[in-house]
Parts: C-alpha cells; sequence; structure tokens
C-alpha cells in the first residue's frame, strides 16, 4: 500500500457562523476546520472509547433500518466494481443500527473480519434525536444530516453536485481531494452502473497503476491529503472530487449536502446530451455547441431572451418554481415522443 501524498487542504480554527458564510462556504477551495464539533456529545464519547460512542449512538436507535454493504476482509476495505465489471466486490443489505453497532463492536478485533459500512443515513430518520443534541453550528440551509457508520473502509474518488461539510465524530479519516477539472485524469468509471449513485475514478489511490492509467500522474500532482480527528470537519465545494478512507474499527461521520437551491442535477443533463448529441456528424455537433454556449455557457446565457416579453420567454426565463415546472413538463413530453 503506498500512502497518497499530496498538497495540505487549507486549515482553520476557531470557525463560527460567520466566519462560514463570509471566508468559507462561498468559495470554491477545500478548507478544514480543526475542532469545530468538539463539543458534540457524540465526540466527546468517540475520545472516552468505541464503547462509549457506540452506547451513544444506542441511545437514539429507535429508527428505521439502515442500508448496509457488507464485503469479505480480502478487499481490504475498499468498496468497488467486481473484478469483471459486472457487478460490485460488496452484497447490500438493511440492518437495524442496534445489530449493526453491537456487530462492528464485536469484530474490532477479529483477524478477517468483513469489511462492514452503512452512509447516508438520514439522521432523523434512522437515530431519532441524535441531530438535535449533535448540532452542526454552521449555516447549510435545509441540510439533512447524514450518518455513516462502520469499521475500516475506503469510499473510491467521487464527487458531489452539492457543497458539502463532514464531521468526524468516531475514528480518523483521510480525505484526498481533486479539482473538478481533474476528471479527465481519473479515468472515471461507468455512469450507469455505480456503487452509489455517483461515478467513481477507476485508479486504486494507494495502488495507482499508471501503466494503465498514465494520465492520473497529472491528477496526482493536484492532490490535497489531510486526516480528520473526531471533532474536525472539512468544506468540499461542490464538484470536487474526494477519497476517503476510514482508518479506525469504529468510525462515525455526519455530513451535510446543501446548497443546490431547488436546482435539477446536472448529470441527468449530461446523460441525454450522450444520447443526443455525442454521436452527431461533427458539424451537427459544433451547432449544437453553438447553443449550449449561447443558453447555457456563455457570459450572457441568462439574458439569451431579453429580447422577448417575460411573458414569452417559457422555459429561457428566470429561475423560479414555475420555470423549473415547466421545464421538467417539457421535457417530459420531448422524452415520451422520442
Amino acid at each position: 500500500m503506498i500512502d497518497p501524498q499530496g498538497r495540505p487542504v487549507r486549515e482553520m480554527t476557531g470557525v463560527t457562523p460567520e466566519i462560514f458564510a463570509r471566508d468559507i462556504a462561498g468559495g470554491d477551495v477545500p478548507v478544514v476546520m480543526r475542532g469545530l464539533a468538539a463539543d458534540w456529545p457524540a465526540v466527546r464519547a468517540a475520545q472516552t472509547s468505541d464503547r462509549a460512542i457506540a452506547d451513544h449512538l444506542l441511545g437514539f436507535a429507535g429508527g428505521r433500518d439502515a442500508d448496509v454493504m457488507v464485503a469479505p476482509a480480502t478487499i481490504g476495505g475498499r468498496f468497488f466494481y467486481s473484478d469483471d465489471m459486472t457487478g460490485f466486490n460488496f452484497e447490500r443489505g438493511v440492518a437495524p443500527i442496534r445489530t449493526l453497532v453491537e456487530q462492528l463492536l464485536a469484530m474490532a478485533d477479529v483477524a478477517g473480519a468483513p469489511a462492514i459500512y452503512a452512509g447516508a443515513a438520514a439522521a432523523e430518520d434512522h437515530l431519532p434525536g441524535w441531530a438535535a443534541v449533535n448540532r452542526l453550528s454552521l449555516p447549510t440551509p435545509d441540510a439533512v444530516p447524514r450518518v455513516w457508520i462502520g469499521n475500516a473502509s475506503r469510499v473510491s474518488t467521487h464527487y458531489d453536485v452539492s457543497s458539502n461539510v463532514a464531521v468526524v465524530v468516531a475514528g480518523t479519516r483521510r480525505f484526498a481531494l481533486f479539482p473538478p477539472d481533474q476528471g479527465p485524469n481519473l479515468y472515471v468509471g461507468p455512469l450507469d452502473l455505480t456503487l452509489a449513485g455517483q461515478p467513481v475514478s477507476m485508479v486504486d489511490l494507494e495502488r495507482p497503476d499508471l501503466d494503465r492509467y498514465p494520465r492520473f500522474a497529472a491528477a496526482r500532482e493536484t492532490m490535497m491529503v489531510t486526516l480528520l480527528e473526531p471533532g474536525d470537519a472539512i468544506f468540499m465545494p461542490s464538484l470536487w472530487w474526494h477519497d476517503v478512507k476510514a482508518l479506525g474499527t469504529f468510525n462515525v461521520l455526519v455530513n451535510y449536502w446543501w446548497g443546490q437551491k431547488g436546482a435539477a442535477s446536472p448529470f441527468p443533463a449530461l446523460i441525454h446530451a450522450i444520447l443526443a448529441i455525442r454521436d452527431l456528424p461533427a458539424a451537427e455537433r459544433a451547432a449544437v455547441q453553438g447553443w449550449f454556449d449561447h443558453y447555457v455557457f456563455g457570459p450572457d446565457a441568462a439574458d439569451a431572451a431579453a429580447h422577448l416579453p417575460v411573458h414569452a420567454r417559457g422555459v429561457l426565463g428566470a429561475p423560479s418554481p414555475e420555470r423549473s415546472a415547466m421545464v421538467r413538463g417539457y421535457l417530459t413530453r420531448a422524452l415520451e415522443r422520442d
């Protein structure tokens, strides 16, 4: 195993809601916020012992069962595709939080124990009342606290469409991050067969095969790496690639995705563009690219319909719930015709 080396992530201490809103949330680089959640009861319990944080979680374990991924020890904690790329190297199931927590404790010192990982569990659904006791002080409008529980694991390099604050509650986590423009150098896997929704890099960060993935050498030059301990948090802007490794035998993280303001994800638009545009003749693709520049990417795109009366701008109008409904209706009708 090669421990990935990279440039340090910017760090701040004493982050207040005002500092976060002014200096971090609107930025386009990751920021580590040391000790942000040091006073959480869950963090204090985790700093005492695995049993203490387990008991803290079990005090709220009256909610829904969690979605769980389980894999043999031979994967080294790296949840990924199967060797033949027809499926995955893990099995999916569901389990009560109580069963999950007690099993993790029981396996902590067992050689060859399976890798177990439960992710993105909405706190209020699965651990009702937990988020009220362990409250994030930062302004992350409408974010749903989501809890991640497991033993040693690796989440392969991926991105989130939303901005993200992740707080380490128990264990140590390594974050390796790449700027959004590094996608071509990360050799992204299938777009429609994914581990958990977002496409992931095919490169094993700890064993990079540069003969197979030579452009990863360029991505590695941009990589940032940081280690987070209980109570530490990291802000990751939208679309930054990140690979996350949980190092302990009992790990807990809570994250908060926010910032899309009701906008649709751009990812389905990309998939439809592959269907509708990518395989056109070169001249037609160039013409369509002109459309995109004019209506989407150009500096004056928001004013592309300024020559029309407001009531006649339709899907080109200013953002609003009404326009979103109009766009969705148009797309539904268009896809049905296709």
